[in-house]
């Protein structure tokens, strides 16, 4: 029996470059979930319900259970920005250049 290598594996699996893609885009979308997640938490942190962040923010409780579900790329911007100042934070835009990060805002 020849053992093989995790490379050597994955090179068989991942062999092309839209499987290369789909691996890319689960990849974030866990790393949005796992945000989405942290601001859940800081939520519950703050003793708020969704529905009372909702109506802080004048969006609905579902509006806020989306963000908490990492569906961040559908909101808004400035909802967003509301959602986090409402519990006391600031929202940095950090523009990403591989060898530089440039926070905009």
């Amino acid at each position: 029996m020849t053992h093989r290598n995790w490379k050597e594996v994955r090179a068989e699996r991942i062999a092309t470059p839209e499987a290369e893609a789909r691996v890319s885009a689960l990849k974030e979308e866990v790393r949005a979930e796992q945000r989405a997640y942290r601001l859940a938490e800081v939520r519950k942190q703050h003793g708020m319900t969704q529905l009372q962040l909702a109506e802080s923010l004048h969006i609905t409780q579902a509006a806020v259970s989306s963000i908490e579900r990492g569906e961040l790329s559908r909101s808004e911007l400035s909802t967003i920005r509301k959602y986090v100042e409402a519990l006391g934070g600031k929202v940095e835009i950090v523009a990403n250049f591989g060898d530089e990060r440039l926070v905009l805002g």
